[in-house]
């Protein structure tokens, strides 16, 4: 009994809607593990999709879930239910973009002027 437990059933939910899965996952399977399944089985056709692990993040019972946990660990008694699905939300954080960090010096000035007339 202990052993189906030890096994959880997950579904990652995109944002349009769409599921990745379900699929079995043992209960010592890290956040960051699940996170390289999302990646491996993103769907093709989608755009904006994740690129690295970093640019996913998970969310279960209203918490973002950390890579260094592993899914015991996050586990809420609504997981006790027999043959039950957990659905995870799965957000896309877009990378940073790279006009942002390269600020020439001549920008930062103040953008004020007085004109006299």
């Amino acid at each position: 009994m202990s052993g189906v437990q030890d096994e959880l059933e997950i579904k990652f939910r995109l944002t349009d809607g769409s599921d990745i899965g379900p699929k079995s996952f043992p209960a010592a399977t890290s956040v960051a593990t699940l996170k390289e399944s999302i990646l491996s089985q993103w769907p093709k056709e989608k755009e904006n999709g994740p690129r690295t692990v970093k640019d996913v993040k998970l969310i279960n019972s209203g918490k973002i879930l950390e890579n260094n946990k592993t899914v015991g660990e996050c586990r809420s008694p609504l997981y006790d239910i027999p043959g039950g699905i957990t659905t995870m939300h799965v957000i896309v954080q877009p990378p940073p973009l790279q006009k942002d960090k390269k600020v020439p010096n001549e920008q930062k000035q103040p953008k004020c002027m007085c004109v006299i007339l």
